[in-house]
């Protein structure tokens, strides 16, 4: 029988290097406008419904 878990250090670097690609492709821009989104969306709320419109005074 073969064990499942043994894999070679040639397949562990490819598997790094794919989750690194996809992590710095995908998932931190996903992640980064989906945060600032948000925020944006909260701070919209906020003065629509409780704060009202940014002025001086």
């Amino acid at each position: 029988m073969s064990n499942p878990e043994a894999v070679s250090d040639k397949e562990k670097a490819k598997y790094e290097w794919r989750s690194f690609l996809f992590i710095t492709i995908f998932l931190f821009p996903i992640l980064a406008v989906a945060i600032v989104g948000g925020y944006g969306f909260i701070v919209w709320a906020m003065q629509v419904f409780f704060l009202g419109p940014p002025g001086h005074g």
